[in-house]
């Protein structure tokens, strides 16, 4: 009976490890995680991580702004990610939390996944449902560990992060030694046809 528990064990461990051990699938066409058309200030500071980047909108009032699906996937992560803080539209100077706050993790197939920080209230989706490329996850909010209302983005391959690319394009930001900011224009537009 021991016997039979230890393979049992032993299986699942292997069917969870070995995929992760497989060469990642091509990298996806990622695109922006807003709204499309719409110009966003993106960057990353020192000790924010590397690959990390912010998404502040450039227009409009940032809190509450739509976050998006930059590709179709699964939903693997939708909820709290180390404590919210008490930071809201009615109380923008509140207490930070820890981590992430509200945040969603998308499984995009081919070991890519996304990560979405942050976020004003609890996503607007659920662990194990099938969103489309440009679907609506998220608000722009300020939880976690958060000084000021935006979204923290991550791209993935296998367990380690790496340079985000949108629409075919690398973002150029790979490091977190110095300041960096950019501004470039979503392409996360409906598809047409």
């Amino acid at each position: 009976m021991l016997v039979v528990g230890v393979v049992g064990v032993l299986a699942a461990a292997a069917a969870f490890v070995v995929p992760q051990l497989l060469p990642a699938g091509p990298r996806p066409l990622f695109q922006m995680p807003v709204a499309c058309g719409e110009t966003w200030q993106v960057g990353t500071y020192p000790g924010h991580g590397e690959y990390d980047v912010d998404f502040f909108p450039l227009q409009g009032d940032p809190w509450g702004q739509p976050v998006l699906a930059s590709y179709a996937g699964t939903v693997t992560v939708a909820g709290i990610n180390g404590s919210l803080g008490g930071r809201t539209p009615e109380n923008p100077d509140g207490p930070r939390g820890r981590g992430g706050g509200y945040w969603v993790k998308i499984d995009h197939g081919g070991r890519w996944e996304t990560q979405y920080l942050h976020l004003l209230e609890p996503p607007l989706v659920e662990v194990g449902q099938r969103v489309a490329q440009g679907e609506q996850i998220g608000r722009i909010g300020s939880t976690g560990n958060s000084g000021a209302p935006h979204l923290h983005y991550e791209q993935r391959r296998g367990w380690q992060k790496v340079e985000t690319w949108f629409d075919g394009q690398p973002s150029g930001i790979t490091h977190d030694d110095a300041e960096y900011t950019l501004r470039l224009t979503s392409n996360n537009c409906p598809a047409s046809g």
